[in-house]
């Protein structure tokens, strides 16, 4: 679970009776697909031949851009999330960053689902023992990518959302 019970109108955007401009609506979805795109290789070194997340987070950035619709990125992102189903560990958790990234087109609030599953990703990745600090140094990695702009929103939605999003955004 990583969306709230009830939408938080900072991620809705103004046409749809939110706060978000599309302007930071952008920001946030160029973040979520940096934080997936840095665990991606997680997923590629399990799945070399499958091209659904590396396609989700590029969906992502096009929907930016405005060379892919809302729907196409949303697909995307469903589909790279198909592509993490049969796996376990890290690999499952980068694939289901980068289907979170794809989403934000449609649903601004999965930037947070992107970041937590690339944190988690890198948990599972790191040796025994060594998972909660890698996940740390992850969170604080990602915190420094933030655009100014989105940061302190971000940062709060964190600070909201962590109980459901495995407490992932303790660094």
């Amino acid at each position: 679970m990583i969306l709230p019970a009830v939408r938080d109108p900072r991620f809705v955007t103004i046409r749809r009776g939110g706060t978000l401009t599309d302007a930071d609506h952008h920001l946030l979805a160029l973040w979520a697909a940096t934080c997936a795109e840095h665990v991606l290789p997680l997923f590629e070194s399990a799945r070399p031949s499958d091209p659904r997340p590396r396609h989700a987070i590029e969906q992502a950035r096009g929907w930016v851009r405005g060379e892919v619709r809302m729907m196409e990125a949303r697909a995307a992102g469903g589909h790279a999330m198909g592509a993490a189903r049969d796996l376990r560990g890290a690999a499952r958790h980068a694939a289901y960053a980068a289907g979170q990234a794809g989403a934000v087109a449609h649903v601004a609030a999965h930037e947070l689902g992107a970041a937590a599953y690339a944190i988690k990703a890198v948990r599972a990745a790191a040796p025994a023992g060594e998972g909660e600090t890698a996940g740390r140094l992850e969170c604080r990695w990602q915190r420094d990518r933030l655009p100014e702009a989105i940061r302190e929103l971000v940062l709060d939605d964190q600070r909201l959302r962590n109980d459901i999003c495995w407490s992932v955004f303790d660094c």
